[in-house]
């Protein structure tokens, strides 16, 4: 009874349920409604492996969640598997209506699907697992989220140190992968497991310092100076139109190339994949535009807002179909051949988030 609770308690604040029954409304029947989560649960009964998909998800609702980096992926292998089986079933498209009879029932399906398909969209869990299965990418992942744990153990220069050799020495389409993959905006959890690639809590400086005073800290570190200049080289706009100086994987490489270093940026938000540094310009005085132009070289930067959104395009299309052993081949050939471009449209599993179609009344 606490998880129906629970369940209609998040229903009625993330989707804005209508007010509730009304004495003398009107009970739809079940016949009458489109694809009702009752009449989907009763077919898929009837087939085994959906049956058995339904089941095996069901198990496996308390282990979505968005742990650190070091705990990556925190959702098992087969409760993914069962996910992708229930891919096809009129499950997916189950609705409720607020009115229907028996919609504590409906509802407890609608949820469970809701899982199957968080699961099967989340592209950020996705890549996190293809690194878990490179042992390099998993060694070197588990040493930066060890580093980077928040809370009394965080040593934020060890931090920087592990994820700065993440970014060098991992292979490139799994560091990429992880950095870079899409979210549905309405996606929360996915948006969150992107931003924690940079373990925000421990990477980022104290506070919020001013961002001239970030650029002097990185100017006095060779590395840093190094790579700062590489990113105002290759992530430099050229026209009106944000067309890059260079090609967009020397913006990328460059962008990545300054995590783990004071002037690591990161992603400001889990709705969107705005960047920028973790810094302010208040306080600079006669310096106020040029600490302005130098923070909106990262949260303004069309070179870099495009560079981003292309490569994220090319990895939604690496999951527009069910992945295959060939996927991480392809990846490295993109990367290798630079002619090689995403095309300008996007896949169903980029934007496909479960909607509950609270239907109107009949």
């Amino acid at each position: 009874m606490a998880r129906r609770a629970d369940l209609l308690s998040a229903l009625s604040v993330l989707l804005l349920l209508p007010p509730l029954l009304r004495a003398g409304d009107p009970h739809p029947t079940e016949g009458r409604l489109t694809n009702s989560c009752l009449q989907a649960r009763r077919k898929c009964q009837a087939n085994p492996t959906c049956n058995a998909a339904y089941h095996h998800l069901s198990s496996c609702a308390s282990s979505v969640s968005t742990p650190s980096p070091a705990e990556e992926p925190s959702v098992p292998v087969d409760c993914v598997e069962a996910a992708q089986h229930l891919r096809n079933s009129s499950l997916m498209s189950c609705t409720c209506h607020r009115r229907m009879k028996n919609q504590t029932a409906c509802l407890d399906i609608y949820w469970t699907v809701h899982a199957a398909r968080s699961l099967d969209s989340d592209l950020c869990l996705k890549f996190a697992m293809l690194c878990t299965l490179n042992d390099k990418c998993d060694r070197l992942r588990m040493a930066y989220g060890e580093a980077c744990s928040s809370g009394p153990h965080c040593r934020r220069p060890a931090c920087l140190q592990q994820l700065r050799a993440f970014f060098e020495k991992a292979p490139e389409p799994h560091a990429q992968g992880l950095l870079l993959c899409p979210c549905a905006p309405s996606d929360l959890g996915c948006g969150q497991r992107r931003r924690n690639t940079i373990a925000p809590s421990c990477a980022l400086p104290p506070g919020t310092p001013n961002c001239l005073e970030l650029r002097r800290l990185c100017h006095a570190d060779r590395l840093c100076r190094s790579r700062l200049a590489d990113f105002q080289t290759h992530c430099h706009p050229m026209d009106i139109l944000g067309t890059c100086a260079t090609e967009q994987s020397r913006c990328l490489q460059a962008y990545m190339g300054l995590i783990g270093t004071d002037m690591t940026p990161n992603f400001i938000s889990n709705v969107n994949a705005s960047v920028a540094l973790s810094c302010t310009c208040r306080g600079s005085g006669n310096l106020q535009e040029e600490c302005e132009r130098l923070e909106e070289s990262f949260s303004h930067n069309p070179c870099l807002m495009e560079a981003i959104a292309d490569k994220m395009r090319f990895h939604s299309q690496l999951f527009s179909q069910d992945l295959s052993d060939s996927t991480l081949p392809v990846m490295e050939r993109q990367n290798k051949n630079l002619a090689l471009r995403p095309q300008p449209w996007m896949p169903s599993l980029f934007s496909c988030t479960l909607t509950l179609i609270l239907l109107p009344s009949f």
